[in-house]
């Protein structure tokens, strides 16, 4: 693009966000930090393929100026990650909302198909799960304990275990998009295939319910989580393969950097996840109502987190931005 036509795309733009940062006190945090990613990618961009150029100067000054607002003149508290969790990803976890049901349609299909493949193929389970574990289960449920498997472990040592392993995955899952993504796409199979079988498995023996009961009290924060990290895979994934307006070496920076807040995002929630296999899982016996308690908080947990909230955030800055605009119209 010349540096005209780039001129003429953005100048609108540019003197808004001008006009903004002389008022940035009045501004929200979120869209401070908005204004500051737009600016800082065009000054990239323009550095680029513009590199001596009054435009690079021109907006290396504004995005200079708006880093200065957000993190010089601030009042920075032990808060660090609080902020970061509650304004700082997901104000801006709305642009990969695309991404997160990619990666939650290939879940689901890999779940369905792991559930059909055990319908037909009697030795297709003992192929995914393993001997061992179906011999181990089969065992349970002939002493009338079929979730048994999650009291063999001490709680501390269960809590531990799951949690360091789903960071694991979580972390692979966003490793592997440097494949172009195939990777990433390729882990979720497995879990998924995975999990279609186990529950085919124990609907095949008429329990169904009960295991539905038991693992989804861990398993509906688990398993969304996995699926938020297959999400950071292919926001990795299509940096390298659609770079847009950038180079191929910047859109795959980004991608990381914006990958890695995605994955580290998702720690907490493997924490609570871990806690709950651990510690609650076991209780077997507990209430019908209160499994269903449990398992319905962690969905809308989770669907509030990713999904509501980072949409409200957006909406809440475009609503700021035009308030502002009208109270500064003569």
């Amino acid at each position: 693009m010349r540096e005209a036509a780039f001129i003429k795309q953005n100048k609108d733009k540019w003197v808004k966000y001008e006009s903004l940062l002389q008022n940035y006190r009045s501004l929200p945090p979120e869209q401070l930090s908005d204004i500051y990613i737009e600016l800082s990618d065009d000054l990239s961009y323009s550095r680029t393929f513009y590199p001596k150029s009054n435009t690079a100067r021109y907006l290396n000054g504004l995005a200079s100026k708006a880093h200065q607002y957000i993190y010089g003149n601030k009042k920075e508290s032990g808060n660090r990650l609080i902020r970061f969790f509650s304004l700082e990803f997901p104000s801006q976890f709305h642009r990969y909302q695309k991404q997160l049901l990619l990666s939650f349609l290939i879940f689901g299909v890999f779940t369905l198909i792991g559930a059909y493949s055990s319908s037909t193929n009697s030795a297709f389970v003992r192929s995914i799960l393993g001997d061992a574990y179906v011999n181990m289960t089969l065992e349970n449920i002939a002493n009338n304990d079929p979730m048994a498997v999650y009291k063999k472990m001490a709680e501390t040592d269960m809590f531990l275990g799951i949690t360091i392993n789903n960071i694991k995955v979580s972390l692979m899952a966003f490793s592997l998009g440097i494949l172009a993504g195939l990777g990433t796409v390729y882990l979720l199979m497995q879990n998924a295939i995975m999990l279609g079988s186990f529950q085919y498995f124990f609907y095949e023996k008429g329990l169904l319910w009960e295991s539905a009961r038991t693992i989804w009290i861990h398993g509906t924060i688990e398993i969304s989580v996995i699926i938020v990290a297959g999400c950071a895979g292919l926001v990795v994934g299509k940096s390298i393969l659609f770079p847009g307006t950038y180079t191929r070496l910047k859109s795959f920076t980004m991608g990381v950097k914006d990958g890695m807040k995605i994955v580290i995002s998702t720690i907490p929630f493997f924490i609570v996840a871990g806690f709950l296999e651990g510690f609650v899982t076991r209780i077997t016996g507990m209430p019908d109502w209160l499994a269903i308690l449990i398992i319905t908080g962690s969905l809308a947990l989770i669907i509030f987190y990713y999904v509501y909230y980072p949409l409200y955030l957006l909406k809440k800055s475009k609503n700021d931005s035009g308030l502002h605009q009208i109270q500064e119209t003569p």
